[in-house]
């Protein structure tokens, strides 16, 4: 680590890199796992899911970004190969290719997981007093949040 004086303990940004390289595991394996829906998609709603997921997957990627960036921010490596992200992400990869609506429901847990992570996130960012932590972390949150809904609805009746 470099001489880094932005307001915030070392031993404070060391956590909340912990808790954004987990967010940026769950955010980079969401990621790929829409990208490989997107791809892999058949059936009745083809178009309309190839184009949804299309949709997410290039908003996730711009996130993953910007999770990174905040890590180094706080003068932390950003973890950045799948070895890692399989150590530090709560999503579980899929084997196969699951039909379109095992792909929604796939993809609303792993949103709905990305919340949940978001949440543990937020909390150590406030105890840091980290604003912009929090302000990414919030506004991730919320996408999830309704992305997650949005997914749910395809498949209610």
């Amino acid at each position: 680590m470099s001489n880094i004086d932005i307001g915030i303990s070392e031993n404070d940004r060391n956590q909340v890199a912990d808790g954004l390289k987990n967010l940026l595991a769950d955010t980079y394996t969401l990621y790929l796992q829409t990208h490989n829906f997107h791809w892999n998609v058949t059936g009745p709603q083809f178009r309309e899911l190839h184009l949804m997921f299309e949709e997410h997957y290039v908003e996730l990627a711009e996130a993953v970004d910007d999770i990174a960036e905040r890590i180094r921010t706080l003068d932390i490596a950003a973890p950045g190969t799948y070895k890692a992200f399989v150590e530090l992400s709560s999503i579980e990869e899929v084997d196969g290719v699951p039909e379109a609506t095992e792909m929604v429901r796939l993809l609303t847990h792993g949103h709905e997981q990305v919340v949940k992570t978001c949440r543990k996130v937020l909390k150590v960012g406030q105890d840091a007093d980290d604003e912009s932590t929090v302000a990414l972390v919030s506004d991730r949150m919320r996408v999830h949040e309704k992305t997650a809904w949005m997914l749910r609805a395809l498949t209610q009746k």
